[in-house]
């Protein structure tokens, strides 16, 4: 078991990139992640031994044997490997830490068996400064509608753990973990700011409700 150091140094300019569909990354937030194709196997072992920085981003869709497509979403979200366990089977067993969006500049043509991109940070500078804490947005219309999407699906929760969770932390948990499309992540991702993201995230909840059924 091991555990990455903080970064102390500027971020690098080309990134490798793993394309996973409904799998988005904020920063500050924590994405645990099973690793166990050969060419990710690299990814991670290239990654931890230089920057330790990999870019979580969604294929724009799936082809129909379901693997992603090529075409990628031009925004994405950078993690730090922040711990990492290999398993007696080969497996890497590790937890991404976001850090920062990023927009694709240009990716890259390389010999890796893994995607690499160069990586535009500066859209998004704002992400690493701290998440906000409270009172960012209202959280009644928000909780009521949670509530309304999660008893339709007949799911329980923990309100009190929800009511008291920072407005930054209960938005982006929530965005990450519920079932929404590719489409509706990317949304949840590209939204500005916690405000934004969760005003979004509660249009969703209301349009999901309204269908009747889990995406």
């Amino acid at each position: 078991m091991t555990d990455s150091p903080e970064i102390t140094e500027p971020l690098p300019s080309v990134i490798p990139v793993f394309p996973l569909p409904k799998a988005i990354l904020f920063p500050s937030s924590n994405l645990p992640l099973n690793i166990f194709e050969q060419r990710y196997l690299k990814m991670v072992e290239d990654a931890w031994a230089s920057h330790k920085i990999i870019g979580m981003i969604q294929p724009q869709k799936i082809e129909e044997d379901g693997t992603p497509a090529q075409k990628l979403y031009s925004i994405g979200c950078a993690g730090k490997i922040s711990h990492l366990v290999k398993t007696e089977d080969g497996r890497y067993l590790i937890r991404l830490t976001g850090i920062i969006r990023f927009r694709i500049e240009d990716e890259l043509s390389v010999t890796t068996p893994y995607r690499q991109v160069k990586a535009d940070w500066e859209p998004f500078s704002t992400d690493m400064e701290p998440l906000p804490e409270h009172g960012c947005f209202d959280r009644k219309p928000l909780m009521s509608v949670l509530k309304g999407y999660l008893d339709s699906r007949g799911l329980a929760a923990d309100y009190d753990g929800i009511n008291t969770a920072p407005d930054g932390v209960l938005i982006n948990t929530l965005s990450m973990i519920i079932p929404f499309s590719m489409q509706e992540k990317q949304a949840l991702l590209e939204a500005e700011d916690t405000p934004k993201r969760a005003e979004t995230l509660k249009n969703l909840l209301i349009m999901s409700s309204a269908n009747g059924k889990a995406h």
